[in-house]
């Protein structure tokens, strides 16, 4: 009789579970829209039980919440707020929306800005979720705001602040529209313009 190989040790992680979670579902809502994923599709997608997935986030609106205000800022701030500290404001918003659009063309698929995506379908949906993507706008807007307060623009911070998000929301709505990053260097090159930068 040959000898049994030893049972792998069972491991309990549920901060990890949870990040999977956030994970999962901050795709699907990208992918196909919150009303349109159920729970059941995240428990499918995240291969949990449904016990799992509700000790985490006992309602959709929470895990909706979570992904809006943990995964989705966090985003935010690796794509626009940190760099905005390491190099000039001009040059760092520049140089992100060119990241952004040439990491379109590596992915072939434009599903659009996930902030602008939850912002068009929840913000009328539901006062908490309106509340949620108002102060991650805010957030952002005040850090380019911030930013662009220590160089010279061409219209005051606040209101070129306004512009730029303005400039990359609109264009991200336009991308995924042609499934093109065409919209994106275009709305670059009007800001460089702007700027007077070549």
């Amino acid at each position: 009789m040959s000898e049994s190989k030893p049972r792998g040790k069972r491991t309990n992680d549920p901060e990890g579970m949870r990040r999977r979670v956030l994970s999962v579902a901050a795709e699907a809502f990208q992918a196909r829209g919150y009303h349109a994923t159920s729970m059941h599709d995240i428990m499918a997608l995240a291969q949990m039980t449904g016990g799992a997935l509700y000790h985490h986030f006992p309602t959709k609106k929470a895990l909706a919440l979570a992904v809006i205000t943990e995964t989705v800022a966090a985003e935010v701030q690796a794509t626009w707020i940190d760099p905005l500290l390491k190099a000039p404001a001009r040059q760092a918003i520049l140089g992100i929306f060119e990241e952004i659009a040439a990491g379109l063309e590596d992915r072939q698929r434009v599903q659009g800005c996930p902030v602008n995506n939850l912002a068009l379908e929840l913000s009328l949906a539901d006062p908490d979720f309106r509340a949620a993507l108002k102060g991650l706008f805010d957030r952002w807007r005040a850090a380019l705001r911030d930013r662009l307060a220590t160089e010279a623009t061409p219209l005051p911070a606040s209101d070129m602040a306004d512009l730029i998000v303005a400039t990359y929301s609109g264009a991200m709505a336009l991308a995924k529209t042609d499934q093109s990053a065409a919209p994106l260097r275009n709305g670059a090159l009007a800001l460089a313009k702007l700027w007077k930068v070549e």
